[in-house]
């Protein structure tokens, strides 16, 4: 091993050559390159390979320190081909090794041949044989970010101290160049943030579906924070976290599926701590299942003024990097924000909740009060008709009519009883579906047809039933808000038989309306093709029942 000189070129006096001398233009040129860019992995791309270029070395890579100094967080290589990656496999974690050495004490260092040197060890099978070796510091900001690392000439020969002062000056300049990048890329990560949770908010506080907003949360986690999905989790109603959106790359049957109170990092988040896994294949607090797939993994609680809404979820991809003290801090800050927005949401749809209330409320005292009177009264006008009729068929006739005013008057009364019903009461599968056909009838101006087929209340089960009747809310809304429908006729089968031959449940909801536009939005459907794949069933849509098939017929059906 060579002792390493003093920084920098050497003077003449002191023995510099002539090659020296006449590799600083190159020096200087290479020094020019580091510093052309802003992006921080292209910048470490361009110093790997304009050193290797500058001590004329076969091999170059940067090893990038982990925030905890005792491994690496990124390793940058230059001079192996793609298909020699591939056979090594996984990169070094600078844990141990020369690679581990050099991150413990940050020195320059000079080998002339790898095998004599103890250090040396660990090289994984496929590696390339390296003999002389060049490794020198980069620090940024007085601080240390990594080492360059160069091994073996092409000439074949070692790597000598006008090698070494090059490659340090090099450094030098490389560690300004990389400052500059990470000052970049850290206000571009910001600014990413930000436009995320305007955009959350925006959708949260935008009136539209609850189930929408809560996908749009998942997708800007996922994005913002680079990993494999984003996870919404709010609370379910018998304790535990719900899963209630996810954004994945591919698709899912986690959505509905509750998580138990006793599992500790749900704990862990109920009570407003993060929680972050540097690795789920082997954290003793995950439970077995799909999430062992995954690596690292963020778990931020969704909370504000000590208020805890839900969770969110970021899961990474098996062998990616764990999540920096920045992503940390942006991410929660993120959450706070979509917490907020929450809180803002919540408190807009109690006061829309309130307003359809008191507009119920309305409706029932004038039912009583005006409507059954009215009708009360011409009833009894009618028996006096009827009373004085001489003519049989007109006493008939009179007679038919008051009775069906006698049975308008009790599905009236049926109606106001169930406006006046309080919406906080356990109920049946049926109740609670007839409670959403009543509360759509409020901005759909009339009430939509409705027939229950079979078991309904028992068959059904819970999980089942929940999804169902966020599929009827969904599907209401859509006839509401885009049909402009004027008849809507809903169907409920527990008797159904499923293209599978299971037995199940089928809603279909049929309307007169506009029908579904070419190149409009789908993302209504798409949440009940969500649904639907979560407890094993499908949705489809076709013609409605309006003149010549006007409007949309939208099926959704499931096993129970």
């Amino acid at each position: 091993m060579h002792p390493a000189p003093p920084p920098g070129p050497q003077p003449p006096g002191e023995g510099a050559s002539a090659d020296l001398l006449a590799r600083v233009p190159k020096l200087l040129e290479a020094m020019r390159s580091v510093g052309s860019g802003l992006e921080l992995h292209s910048t470490l791309n361009r110093i790997c390979e304009t050193a290797a270029d500058l001590a004329n070395a076969r091999y170059a890579a940067i090893g990038v320190r982990d925030e905890d100094g005792d491994g690496l967080a990124d390793f940058v290589h230059h001079g192996l081909d793609e298909a020699t990656v591939r056979r090594i496999g996984h990169l070094p974690d600078g844990r141990k090794g020369l690679l581990g050495a050099l991150i413990r004490d940050p020195q320059p260092l000079l080998l002339t041949d790898l095998a004599e040197e103890p250090r040396a060890c660990g090289f994984p099978e496929n590696h390339p044989p390296m003999r002389s070796f060049l490794g020198v510091p980069i620090r940024v900001q007085g601080e240390i970010f990594g080492n360059l690392y160069l091994t073996d000439k092409h000439a074949g020969e070692p790597f000598d101290g006008h090698d070494l002062a090059m490659v340090r000056v090099l450094a030098t300049e490389a560690g300004i160049a990389i400052g500059n990048a990470r000052l970049y890329e850290a206000a571009q990560q910001r600014e990413r943030w930000i436009d995320g949770s305007v955009a959350v908010t925006t959708a949260l506080l935008s009136g539209g579906d609850t189930d929408d907003a809560l996908q749009a949360v998942a997708e800007q986690a996922r994005r913002l924070s680079g990993a494999a999905a984003g996870i919404v989790l709010l609370p379910a109603d018998g304790g535990g976290l719900e899963i209630v959106a996810v954004a994945a790359e591919h698709r899912t049957q986690a959505l509905g599926k509750v998580i138990p109170p006793d599992n500790g990092i749900v704990a862990e988040l109920l009570a407003g701590r993060p929680v972050f896994v540097d690795d789920a294949a082997t954290d003793p607090r995950l439970d077995t299942g799909p999430v062992r797939a995954y690596g690292p993994i963020m778990l931020l609680p969704l909370s504000r003024e000590g208020r805890v809404l839900g969770g969110l979820v970021m899961p990474r991809a098996r062998g990616e990097r764990p999540f920096t003290r920045t992503e940390r801090a942006l991410g929660d800050q993120f959450a706070s924000q979509a917490a907020l927005a929450l809180m803002m949401a919540d408190a807009q749809r109690d006061r829309e909740r309130l307003a359809v209330y008191e507009d119920r409320d309305r409706i029932a005292r004038d039912l009583h009060d005006l409507v059954i009177q009215r009708l009360f009264a011409t009833g009894m006008m009618l028996e006096s008709v009827q009373r004085a009729a001489a003519v049989p068929e007109v006493r008939d006739g009179v007679g038919g009519a008051v009775d069906e005013l006698d049975v308008t008057i009790q599905e009236i009364r049926s109606a106001i009883f169930a406006l006046q019903q309080p919406t906080e009461a356990p109920t049946g599968l049926r109740t609670r579906l007839l409670r959403e056909i009543t509360m759509a009838a409020v901005p759909l101006g009339f009430t939509p047809a409705h027939r229950f087929t079979g078991p309904v209340d028992t068959a059904v089960d819970e999980a089942t039933g929940k999804n169902l009747i966020a599929a009827l809310r969904e599907t209401l809304s859509n006839a509401f808000r885009h049909a402009h429908a004027t008849r809507i006729e809903v169907s409920v089968d527990a008797t159904a038989t499923l293209p599978d031959g299971r037995p199940g449940v089928r809603l279909t909801v049929a309307d007169d309306g506009v029908g579904i536009p070419e190149g409009g939005r789908r993302s209504g459907l798409h949440n009940l093709e969500r649904r639907a794949e979560t407890v094993g069933g499908a949705s489809r849509t076709g013609p409605g029942i309006g003149a010549g098939g006007a409007g949309t017929t939208v099926w959704w059906e499931a096993p129970y």
